[in-house]
């Protein structure tokens, strides 16, 4: 019998975030008979589940339970070979473990030795390397972006992955940071350094005018073939969430070879496969078409970003993000498709951080509403 449990996160003052869980009485290298039972409903009820003191736990154990989430799935990373590719915006962010190659070492700063991988320099993702417009050199320390909203997906060829799982091998702390979102809006969001920054698809979808809502559940988003690719030169908007429209995606002409059966036209709102509940689900900066209710398709992809933009900034103001306070062995377990998150910070040279990022392409696409997918 499972003896763990599961607690909602408490509500926080001024805070309207409405997910997210803790998980206690459970060791995830060593899963007694139930245990994954109660972690996979509670990630489908939560969307976020935090499970504190795992640094034990081996980068074999946390590929089977990522797996667990689909068991379907074949395996492999969920972006595939695609972080192979030198002009990917995923290249310098990612270093593959070489025993467990569905694994990956993130972080910041030289590390010298960690799971067969030696002399390692991990470069945390800064916003100016993205951004269209960045932060003063003399406030990086005490300000930073949203770096990039975005679901883990390849967005070509392979599916979403059902669930990511992180793991805090060495996390620097002691000081905070402020977000700014410089949109004309005075949106800012104190956070502690190095969060990863979640907000709920559902609430986004829940939180939109009945009109809407009916343009997200009948409309599909046409992704860009290779994205990360494509998107290469492009530029963020300060809010981290979508691309800036300068013409700067590259051409078709310009990418890999297309394969044009692996181009991913998906429904906006995804379905939670045990609550039924539908969130907005878009990776804003690898859209490109728009396939609309009357069978056109809206191509001006300037007009394809502020509409997509429109739907999704209010999910992201700052009482409805939830920015998680790492410590050292917090194993975090995330629903793939039903949240965003972002990575946050600018840390200094000296402050190592190492974790550990697991994801597993899917057995299946995720599925809309009924009516979208006829």
């Amino acid at each position: 019998m499972s003896r763990a449990t599961v607690q909602p996160f408490p509500p926080t003052p001024g805070s309207n975030v409405n997910f997210g869980a803790e998980v206690s009485n459970v060791d995830i290298d060593n899963l007694r008979d139930g245990d994954f039972d109660v972690i996979r409903d509670a990630l489908f009820t939560h969307q976020v589940l935090v499970i504190k003191n795992q640094g034990h736990v081996s980068a074999r154990a946390q590929y089977e339970i990522t797996k667990a989430f689909d068991p379907e799935a074949v395996g492999r990373y969920g972006h595939g070979k695609t972080i192979d590719a030198k002009r990917s915006v995923l290249h310098p962010d990612l270093k593959t473990i070489p025993h467990q190659p569905q694994v990956q070492v993130i972080g910041n700063g030289f590390v010298k030795e960690y799971e067969g991988l030696k002399n390692i320099h991990l470069k945390h993702p800064h916003h100016r390397s993205f951004h269209a417009t960045v932060i003063p050199d003399q406030d990086d320390l005490v300000a930073t972006r949203f770096y990039r909203w975005h679901i883990d997906a390849a967005l070509y060829g392979l599916a979403p992955p059902v669930a990511t799982t992180l793991m805090a091998v060495r996390v620097p702390g002691g000081r905070h940071q402020t977000v700014r979102y410089d949109d004309g809006s005075g949106d800012e969001k104190i956070v502690p350094l190095g969060t990863t920054a979640f907000v709920s698809g559902y609430s986004m979808y829940d939180n939109l005018s009945p009109e809407d809502q009916e343009f997200a559940r009948t409309t599909r988003v046409e992704y860009a073939p290779h994205p990360y690719i494509w998107m290469s030169q492009a530029k963020s908007r300060s809010d981290g969430l979508g691309l800036v429209s300068e013409g700067k995606e590259l051409a078709l002409s310009d990418l890999p070879p297309v394969e044009w059966d692996k181009v991913q036209i998906l429904p906006l709102c995804w379905t939670n496969p045990v609550t039924g509940k539908l969130a907005l689900q878009v990776h804003p900066a690898a859209i490109r078409k728009l396939h609309l209710q009357d069978g056109s398709v809206l191509e001006d992809l300037e007009q394809v970003r502020d509409r997509i933009h429109r739907l999704q900034r209010p999910g992201i103001a700052p009482d409805l993000v939830y920015a998680h306070d790492w410590e050292e062995g917090d194993f975090v377990i995330f629903h793939n498709r039903g949240l965003l998150h972002s990575v946050v910070g600018a840390f200094a040279e000296d402050e190592v951080r190492i974790f550990r990022q697991c994801n597993i392409a899917g057995s299946k696409l995720p599925t809309g509403p009924q009516h979208v997918l006829a």
